[in-house]
């Protein structure tokens, strides 16, 4: 089991950096890797909304299909996946003071077994670090960007 753990301090309030995460349509702008992230059903966010997400890892792409499995308004989002590669991440926010929120997530995830998992394996483990680093400055930047937007009107 992987396990990938982020923190990143947005210069915006709780409210902003909780839409900005729970707005589905965002998510392949900011998480490194995932270029589809489409809900399944009419349910977009909040307990029990299901996508299906592709997540691109060198040549690989990976598929998995993820329910919301905690949800709480500007607190707590855990996604937890019901088919394809076995993940879950769990996203919480507090206010850090002078208007600004601490984003942090957990991420785990299981690679498949046997020979497939272990080529799987020397193609996903060299790329966590960079994974990490560009998902923590892009979710930190978009959401100030938003914040800053929002106050401007």
């Amino acid at each position: 089991m992987g396990t990938i753990h982020i923190t990143a301090v947005a210069k915006a309030p709780v409210h902003a950096g909780f839409a900005y995460v729970d707005d589905y349509k965002n998510v392949p702008a900011w998480m490194f890797g995932v270029t589809r992230f489409e809900p399944v059903g009419e349910q977009t966010h909040g307990l029990g909304a299901t996508f299906d997400a592709t997540m691109q890892l060198g040549p690989k792409s990976l598929n998995s299909r993820v329910t919301i499995t905690e949800w709480e308004q500007d607190r707590l989002i855990t996604l937890a996946s019901v088919d394809g590669i076995s993940n879950t991440s769990t996203w919480r926010f507090a206010p850090a003071g002078d208007d600004s929120t601490e984003m942090t997530v957990d991420f785990e995830y299981s690679l498949p077994g046997g020979l497939a998992g272990k080529v799987l394996a020397k193609i996903v483990e060299p790329i966590v670090g960079t994974a990490i680093k560009h998902t923590e400055s892009t979710l930190r930047r978009r959401v100030e960007e938003l914040a800053s937007t929002d106050a401007t009107g």
